[in-house]
């Protein structure tokens, strides 16, 4: 006789849970039929070693014996295990898996072949056999034991510093028979819970779902196989019944985002590629209806190196198109800070490496966890053959929600590509019915499109999609109620979107602001200061040693550049350069930027000797000749460090010496071209400095500006001199400028990466003084006041305020010594303008954000990113805030703030502790920004000359000799370089001001031909190919902000 239950919904849940429970019941559940029989491996030795060395290095080594239990440590060191196993005779013809937990990060090596990764939490077995058969009852495994995790080895929060003591236990070395049966069972029981739980009340097929898993449970017995595949087929017919054409359609892929460093080293990183596609690659091979999603050329080559039989498998899976490079890009770098150019070589780099490779192309950009997007990037993306992006890290907006998955995103040229942000919000789903009914629910452009992406697979070591996940999304592929699951590519999802759901897209224009990690700008001073002396020493590099290249025919160091670019794109990792890891790997990111700046200095000298002894002559002096990398005529101020010449001023002739005993004088050098510096040379007006006794108030002036300068380094008052009659204080009335103010800074829990709102009403001011503001240079060409400042009982600054007789700026060379925790060190400019928004400078442009709070959108950006400059202007005048290595700024209302120095203490207990090297430059100007030079004067501020004494020969024969010219100040050529593959020169110019421009490039090289290409150096096949050029001069125009590649064929 049937008997008839009424069905309480929780009870049931609760009794699905059970049955599947690893905890309870599991002499009679389900889940402790998983595993039938398992001994443990007996036969155990042992080898550690504080280095990470080959599998051929470790089995050299004597192995001792060891045993379940063992502690292993400390962090970071490594641990090689073998393993001889034996497996009962009775398990031929069954599935045998070895199941490892070593608390930590591991990989299987089977006859020096690394097999597969081993996880704690994600991955703790390994198939031995999948039926086993008499030849395989005896085996010898190796097991190379990571003292860490997938995050690292952290003493206490996750995002903490590592515990240098950290212990790893060997709590499990088993052999074991797995029962698939009961696996494929427990999956189906899990979705029919999830289904029952997740799917609304009202929802039939949630109740569908529930009876149907507590049928399974009262017809299951777990000590019958037959039974077992009897239930799994009662799922698979509830799992059949299908959906509606008007379902949303997932694109499901497989990824493993990994970062290139974090909360672990470099080095670690490497291993952590080798574990995670080894895994990849065997699960690729026993499930041939997926595919995996995968960026980063630097992890591919380090795999190359390390693990060449693994790489042999990802090529193969590559040409079958199931093993897929995405992004183009060397790392996933920081979307922010790095400059215009090294956006361009991580593309160039990236893109150049696939298709080396692999003969592929990406052809979306792949940045899902980086903190913010500049609005060049649409653009930078465009010329680098690539027209898609994806990201999803804007889901982590503070105050605002980011309203769209799929829009098209313009940049401030007009560039646009078609974007997607998945809808489950993260980058590492696990394919459970929670993340589906997520990713329809919280998809924000319903009726526009019907399609979204769902990447799945564990990340940063967990070695990427498993069987279990795969196994969860064939089960789902189209399940009535639920959306229909695809198991696709990049590609095929933003091409079915591209033909059939474009035409209602919204557009967002202008940058993606991360509502969140703003602190990011500032954490870790000297790596920002690497990175940007760094970026520009590799491109004074390329144009000397291309000019040395064509003009005396010496062998363009392009293996030598490309090493030293791939360590600097290695250091823009969008965790490295925004100063979010552990202090380990600062220590290498430091000893790469030595490796660049002492071995590009080698090749900058070396090119710039070779440039200059084509033009020596017989003269009898020695001489100094000075190099400008820039493509403008400079005025400038230089320290030269030879015979000391006396002092003095006569006629229109003047010289002097600084505080270091070297001469001064004032040098004028063409564009990009050089000149000799003879001993003395004349300037218009000289730099007057002088104290009033009475207050204490020092004047300093020269032929531009006129300043204030009080006893703490205060400017109290900043006129520009265009017209001396009218001459206004630019200075907020009451208030001074160059004002160091210090903030409590104690985020809510992202240390390194958070600054808060409120910290910015914890403001004090830093006023003690230690040395009161002194006249240690008196001009005529430089004046300079010097001034020390206390900002706590641990931490204090010293400061050289200059005004050099040519200069549009009043510099400030500042030394901190910092010791400080969880502060906030910034300095303030009370400006007397009236403007609703400032301008900061970005890569190839500017953008512009609102001075006031009108909004949660405005309000939310209290800090913001900006490069060289930032701006503040009504019409007809307006000051600068130009800098040499910062990138956090705020403004609000007529305050203008430039961000300095914090003290997070996680990841990184130390970060920023000691002492900071940094110069910022105050300048005011009459009319826009644009037509007073602020551009100009940054890039001269972050780009000194170049000074070279020649000692091998008697003297340079020409005066000056300029290599490239442009005529319109708003265009500039940014980098000269030869080609990646031909004997032709690259130029990349690009629309400064923001507006349409003709410009006329000149050349002294012989060029025969000149052609567009795109930042990838391929040449435009249409219309902008070929561009005309006739004794030297060439016609370009430009529109608003667009960037322009020149290939230069060269006689």
């Amino acid at each position: 006789m049937a008997v008839y239950v009424l069905k309480n919904k929780r009870t049931t849940l609760e009794r699905i849970d059970k049955f599947l429970s690893t905890i309870y019941f599991t002499d009679v559940n389900l889940r402790g039929r998983l595993y039938q029989e398992a001994v443990d491996v007996l036969a155990i030795s042992h080898y550690d070693t504080p280095d990470r060395i080959t599998y051929e290095q470790a089995i050299e080594h004597v192995f001792t014996s060891t045993q379940i239990g063992t502690a292993f440590g400390p962090a970071w060191s490594t641990h090689w295990f073998k393993l001889d196993i034996e497996v009962p005779e009775k398990w031929l013809g069954k599935e045998v898996r070895l199941c490892w937990n070593s608390g930590s990060e591991a990989m299987v090596w089977k006859e020096g072949i690394p097999c597969q990764g081993l996880t704690s939490d994600h991955r703790n077995d390994f198939i031995l056999s999948h039926q086993l058969k008499t030849d395989e009852l005896q085996l010898t495994l190796y097991i190379e034991m990571a003292c860490n995790g997938l995050f690292g080895a952290p003493k206490e929060i996750f995002i903490g510093p590592p515990d240098p003591n950290k212990q790893y236990t060997l709590s499990q070395c088993q052999i074991a028979v797995f029962d698939r049966d009961v696996n494929n069972l427990i999956m189906d029981l899990q979705i029919l819970h999830d289904m029952a739980k997740l799917l609304p009340e009202d929802n039939v097929r949630s109740y569908q779902a529930l009876f149907t898993a507590n049928d399974i449970i009262n017809q299951c017995d777990v000590t019958d196989g037959q039974s077992l595949i009897r239930c799994h087929a009662m799922a698979e017919k509830l799992f059949n019944q299908r959906n509606g054409d008007s379902q949303h359609t997932i694109h499901a892929m497989g990824h493993c985002h990994i970062d290139s460093a974090w909360l672990w080293p470099y080095a670690e990183t490497i291993r952590k590629c080798g574990r995670s596609w080894s895994s990849t690659v065997k699960l690729l091979t026993e499930y041939p209806n997926w595919k995996f999603t995968c960026s980063q050329a630097q992890q591919f080559e380090w795999v190359k190196e390390h693990y060449p039989a693994v790489y042999d498998k990802m090529k193969h899976y590559v040409k079958e198109g199931r093993f897929i490079p995405v992004g183009g890009t060397w790392v996933e770098m920081d979307g922010l800070i790095p400059s215009g150019e090294s956006m361009i070589r991580q593309f160039l780099l990236g893109q150049r490496f696939f298709k080396e490779e692999f003969g592929v192309t990406c052809q979306e950009f792949w940045l899902p966890d980086t903190f913010g997007y500049s609005a060049q990037l649409p653009q930078i993306m465009q010329i680098c053959g690539i027209k898609r992006f994806l990201s999803q890290k804007m889901s982590w907006n503070l105050v605002n929600k980011f309203p769209h998955n799929t829009f098209d995103w313009e940049g401030i040229d007009g560039s646009q590509v078609l974007c997607h942000f998945p809808p489950g919000d993260s980058y590492c789903m696990k394919g459970e019915i929670d993340e589906l009914l997520k990713t329809v629910s919280n998809f924000k452009d319903k009726g526009r499109t019907n399609n979204s992406m769902f990447l799945f697979g564990y990340g940063d070591g967990g070695q990427g999609p498993t069987e279990n996940m795969l196994e969860f999304i064939n089960r789902l592929k189209d399940t009535d109620g639920l959306p229909k699951m695809k198991l696709s590519s990049p590609g095929e999802f933003f091409s079915y979107v591209e033909n059939h759901e474009t035409s209602n897209l919204c557009k967002w224009t202008g940058e993606l602001y991360l509502e969140l990690h703003n602190a990011t700008y500032t954490t870790h001073a000297k790596t920002k200061l690497m990175n940007r002396k760094c970026e520009f020493l590799l491109r004074d590099v390329e144009l000397a040693s291309t000019i040395a290249w064509y003009q005396q025919k010496v062998s363009y160091p392009a293996d030598e550049l490309l090493k030293l670019w791939k360590l600097l794109l290695l250091n823009q990792f969008h965790d490295v350069l925004p100063g979010s890891c552990i202090q380990q790997v600062y220590k290498d990111a430091q000893k790469y930027y030595n490796d660049i700046t002492t071995r590009g200095s080698v090749l900058l000298n070396k090119a710039v000797s070779s440039l200059y002894s084509a033009q020596s002559s017989n003269s009898s002096l020695n001489a100094t000749a000075v190099l400008n990398t820039l493509s403008w005529k400079r005025t400038s101020v230089i320290s030269v460090k030879s015979a000391s010449l006396e002092k003095k001023t006569q006629h229109d002739v003047m010289t002097q010496l600084d505080v270091e005993g070297n001469t001064l004088v004032c040098v004028e050098v063409p564009e990009m071209g050089y000149a000799a510096v003879e001993p003395v040379l004349k300037v218009i007006r000289p730099v007057i400095i002088g104290k009033d006794e009475r207050d204490g108030l020092i004047y300093i002036r020269n032929k531009h500006l006129q300043a204030v300068i009080d006893s703490r380094g205060h400017i109290t008052s900043l006129c520009h001199m265009a017209d001396s009659s009218q001459m206004r204080n630019l200075v907020s009335d009451g208030y001074s400028a160059n004002q160091f103010v210090i903030f409590d800074d104690v985020p809510l829990f992202w240390d390194a990466w958070d600054v808060m709102d409120y910290h910015l009403e914890t403001r004090k001011e830093v006023n003690d003084v230690i040395e009161h503001a002194t006249i240690i240079e008196d001009g005529p060409l430089r004046a300079s006041v010097k001034v020390v400042l206390k900002i706590s009982d641990n931490s204090y600054l010293n400061q050289t305020i200059s005004l050099d007789a040519c200069s549009h700026y009043l510099t400030f060379h500042t030394e901190v010594t910092w010791h400080e925790s969880h502060k906030f060190l910034k300095v303030e400019f009370p400006l007397a303008i009236r403007s609703t928004h400032a301008t900061y400078d970005i890569q190839y442009g500017f953008i512009q954000r609102p001075t006031h709070m009108n909004t949660s959108w405005d309000w939310a950006k209290f800090e913001v990113c900006g490069h060289k400059w930032a701006d503040m202007s009504e019409f007809n005048s307006g000051v600068a805030i130009l800098n040499d290595c910062k990138y956090g700024w705020s403004a609000r209302n007529n305050l203008l703030r430039l961000s300095l120095l914090r003290a997070p203490k996680a990841p990184d207990p130390k970060a920023d502790m000691g002492i900071h090297q940094l110069t910022y430059a105050l300048m005011p100007h009459a009319g826009s920004f644009q037509e007073s030079g602020v551009i100009q004067a940054a890039y001269e501020l972050n780009v000194p000359l170049i000074q070279h004494q020649q000692s091998t020969v008697s003297g340079i024969g020409l005066a000056s000799h300029s290599y490239f010219t442009v005529d319109q100040p708003s265009v500039i050529l940014d980098t000269v370089k030869k080609c990646e593959k031909s004997d032709g020169i690259i130029l990349r110019l690009y629309e400064a001001y923001g507006g349409t421009v003709s410009a006329t490039i000149a050349t002294s090289l012989t060029v025969k031909q000149v052609i567009r290409c795109n930042a990838l150096e391929e040449i435009y096949s249409d219309s902008l190919g070929e561009i005309s050029i006739e004794d030297g001069t060439m016609k370009v125009t430009f529109s608003p902000f667009q960037i322009i590649t020149l290939m230069l064929s060269v006689v």
